[in-house]
């Protein structure tokens, strides 16, 4: 990799801190997020397992004296380590007999099968999740408006966004791919399609030596596609696949899903259960998504011209857009997001929840003619949690895909999406 040429990343700080910390990091995520990147440009030796010169010496050479392949300037970089599960073990050894921190880095875009390693890496190994470029690191959002800050209460907010909605339609097919965004044009959108082929026809089979069936694969990914951001159930997928004569059993669904979520292809939104108010049954049912959306206009052979004739659709993926991002915000603030819904129909697209303890509540609207239902609807949710064990809500935000940041008479906050950073 060319360090000269590499796009800064906002877990560059994480994985500076982990290996600070912990003797390895292994840095996880889907194929082609810039895993390989990311770990290369912090570290000063590499070992690549899916090298096609070299990788028979090196499963030889792991299956007899594994080792010879940690042996190198620290960090040392292990690529796609999976691929010899004995190395984790061997890492672990090597980081105890050492003693020292930031002596490995592991990535892989695979969750190896279970037992395949002795010990969990416990106290040893950090882990990190890289996922997909938000608009910030891809440089399409100014980052004027910043997540940070504004759990800090600097809510006074001034800006404006000149991304339109034909570029983020764009931004939205091509995907936060670090290879597309180097790219212009239908070139950079082939690379999605690449990217799901690939899964369709090897990576999901691969990643447990279990066949599947390639049509099943893509006729699910299709389902999940039309029910993005949605708590579509196993049996509305069900239904989805036999309208096409095509049958499939709770039981076949669950073992394709577990085998697209170990490939990091799936990331549902899990739903947020707070204290309340009053009794009032929350909905537990994840919110369906991809770890990128670029992956559902790809499955469904769409384009930025397909979704803007769409617009009720391109509501949907819009907000799998505005979840991806504020996923990767939220992770640089040592914080995780979740949906919240309950009985009554009140609801949140996005809950961020900090570790320690601050949260805050978003809608997200495409248009501007909804803000001040989602308003409304978030005013409503900030009345019904009980404040007393959950504390006030840091914000409460509208995430938009207009021109102009500004903070209402009502105090919610109108954010373009362009216009966030973490």
């Amino acid at each position: 990799m060319n360090k000269d040429t590499y796009m800064p990343r906002l877990c560059d700080a994480d994985l500076q801190l982990a290996l600070q910390s912990s003797g390895a990091v292994l840095i996880e995520g889907a194929k082609w997020c810039g895993k390989t990147s990311t770990a290369s440009n912090a570290s000063r030796s590499v070992i690549y397992m899916q090298d096609p010169d070299k990788t028979g010496s090196y499963l030889a050479m792991a299956d007899t004296l594994p080792s010879l392949l940690l042996k190198g300037e620290t960090p040392r970089l292990i690529d796609e380590w999976q691929m010899a599960p004995v190395l984790w073990d061997a890492v672990r050894f090597e980081v105890d007999k050492r003693a020292e921190p930031g002596q490995f880095i592991l990535t892989g875009s695979a969750v190896p099968t279970d037992n395949v390693t002795a010990h969990t890496g416990t106290g040893r190994i950090s882990r990190l999740l890289l996922r997909p470029m938000s608009l910030f690191e891809s440089q399409e959002s100014n980052g004027l408006i910043s997540l940070r800050a504004l759990f800090n209460g600097e809510l006074d907010i001034e800006a404006v966004s000149d991304l339109t909605i034909e570029k983020i339609a764009f931004a939205l097919c091509r995907g936060g791919w670090p290879a597309s965004v180097r790219q212009k044009g239908a070139t950079a959108l082939r690379m999605a399609v690449d990217y799901v082929e690939a899964v369709i026809n090897h990576d999901v089979s691969r990643v447990d030596n279990v066949e599947k069936n390639p049509e099943r694969v893509r006729l699910l990914l299709r389902s999940l596609a039309r029910n993005i951001a949605t708590t579509a159930t196993y049996q509305t997928i069900i239904n989805d696949l036999e309208a096409t004569d095509t049958t499939i059993s709770d039981k076949t669904i669950g073992s394709y899903m577990n085998a697209l979520r170990r490939i990091f292809l799936v990331e549902d939104l899990p739903a947020w259960a707070p204290s309340l108010r009053s009794r009032s049954a929350i909905r537990t049912s994840a919110k369906r998504h991809f770890v990128d959306p670029s992956i559902a206009t790809a499955i469904l052979r769409s384009n930025p011209g397909g979704i803007l004739n769409d617009f009720q659709y391109f509501g949907f993926l819009f907000e799998a857009l505005c979840t991806r991002d504020i996923r990767v915000y939220a992770q640089s603030n040592d914080g995780d997001v979740f949906h919240y819904r309950d009985k009554s129909g009140l609801e949140a697209d996005l809950i961020v929840r900090l570790h320690d303890g601050r949260w805050a509540a978003i809608e997200i609207k495409l248009g501007n003619k909804q803000i001040d239902l989602a308003a409304d609807n978030l005013l409503a949710l900030k009345n019904r949690i009980d404040n007393n064990k959950m504390g006030e809500p840091s914000f409460l935000m509208v995430i938009t895909g207009g021109q102009y940041a500004y903070r209402r008479r009502d105090g919610v906050l109108v954010v373009p999406l362009a216009c966030l950073k973490n």
